[in-house]
């Protein structure tokens, strides 16, 4: 349980005291000054107020594991600030910040724009790999990756002051923060919930985008009503530092002509009915004392909840969807039954309950595998590890420890399996 939700968040303000507010939040990696270029022309109109994400721009390094967190503590931010109700545009991460304050608070969201956004970030194992990678290597191999994921090579290859800009702010982003961020992303996914989204909704994405491109911008105003979309020539994930000029453009022209009015909630109070006097009957004679004592210790049955979601959940944050995707498409009428009780028990029941973190769960796991022989699942379960938070100096003194109560050769055998998954999890991909 995260115990971070009260740290505000780093802010600062531009434009006239007295304008409408209008938030702006930054991708993940970025700070807030990924929107410098849009300042001078927003905050003619509007009170601009930008943030940091935990851990970036040397902002506090509070992680939050979550997007609904990221803006539960934005929200506390803005209510410090004597903000209420705001208009916002957000870019990758704070555009998954952006739709989900509009799903759970739209009373605060007066209009929305969501560049380089989609209801689903790639896979959660993608982004639970790049977890496992930062946790393994720091940030380096991230940051000297980014300007390929952020802009076009051309604009990369003409502006080496901005690319080299770019490397540098991702480098010197708190890694736990980073990886934090990784899992709110990894476990974010509205798609169901597009059509709740009731806030005029601007979709806005660069035509070169490789990384939430246009199918993804499609997605979001197929679902999201009336929303509107955006594709921006010659601009890839960062479009507001690739072409500010064409984005400052389509959030003026959006904001200025969609702003909800004060949220109407459409509930109105109904004055009750006068209270007539009734005069009551005679009350029963007293029931025996056996009796009242009989019903009071009858219990009434509780029902337990099936725990097969919970565990399936579970299971696929732990192992990955691919692991499960595999195995659950493998099942059949003979293993199926086999596959429902593991999800049902194993994951729904054991694994999820509140006594040990998965750290430790993954820690006890690990020697059983070893213990019992288990090579094919002490591979999984070494991935599961590393996706767990647990590091690979963690996993080789959990190892050592096995050679001295399960055996040498279970040990060896064991360490020549988790080499090899070790290898391959936590080497950044050039």
């Amino acid at each position: 349980m995260s115990t971070t939700t009260n740290k505000p968040l780093e802010y600062g303000l531009d434009g006239p005291d007295d304008a409408p507010v209008l938030v702006l939040g930054p991708s993940l990696g970025t700070t807030r000054h990924m929107w410098d270029r849009q300042i001078a022309e927003l905050a003619r109109q509007w009170r601009v107020f930008r943030f940091d994400l935990p851990g970036h721009g040397g902002a506090g390094a509070h992680p939050a594991g979550s997007v609904a967190e990221l803006a539960d503590r934005l929200l506390a931010t803005l209510d410090e600030a004597g903000v209420q109700r705001f208009g916002y545009a957000g870019c990758s991460l704070g555009g998954a910040l952006g739709a989900e304050l509009a799903l759970r608070h739209p009373e605060r969201v007066a209009s929305l724009a969501l560049i380089a956004a989609s209801p689903r970030f790639g896979t959660a194992d993608e982004f639970r790999q790049r977890g496992v990678i930062v946790r393994s290597n720091g940030l380096d191999p991230i940051a000297r990756t980014s300007p390929e994921r952020w802009f076009t090579s051309g604009f990369a290859a003409a502006q080496p002051a901005i690319t080299d800009w770019a490397v540098q702010m991702v480098r010197t982003t708190d890694p736990g923060c980073y990886i934090a961020a990784c899992e709110a992303l990894a476990a974010f996914d509205i798609r169901a919930e597009l059509g709740s989204i009731g806030v005029p909704t601007l979709v806005l994405v660069g035509s070169e985008d490789q990384v939430t491109g246009p199918a993804e911008a499609r997605t979001l105003v197929a679902g999201i009503p009336d929303a509107r979309l955006a594709v921006v020539p010659g601009a890839s994930h960062l479009a507001p530092v690739e072409q500010p000029a064409a984005v400052t453009d389509l959030l003026v022209r959006h904001f200025s002509t969609a702003w909800l009015p004060a949220y109407e909630t459409g509930q109105h109070a109904i004055p009750a009915a006068p209270v007539k006097p009734v005069l009551a009957p005679p009350p029963p004679p007293a029931a025996p004392v056996a009796e009242i004592a009989a019903a009071v210790l009858q219990p009434e049955a509780a029902v337990r909840p099936d725990p097969h979601d919970a565990g399936l959940k579970v299971r696929r944050e732990v192992l990955g969807d691919a692991h499960v995707d595999r195995a659950l498409a493998a099942a059949d009428a003979f293993s199926g039954d086999f596959q429902e009780l593991i999800t049902r028990y194993a994951w729904g029941e054991v694994w999820n309950r509140p006594g040990l973190d998965r750290r430790m769960r993954s820690s006890v796991t690990l020697t059983a595998l070893v213990a019992g022989g288990h090579l094919d699942e002490l591979a999984f379960h070494t991935r599961a590890a590393l996706r767990n938070g647990l590091t690979a100096d963690e996993i080789k003194e959990i190892l050592l420890q096995t050679a001295v109560y399960c055996g040498v050769p279970a040990a060896n055998s064991a360490f020549k399996v988790a080499q090899q998954v070790i290898r391959e999890e936590t080497t950044p991909q050039e």
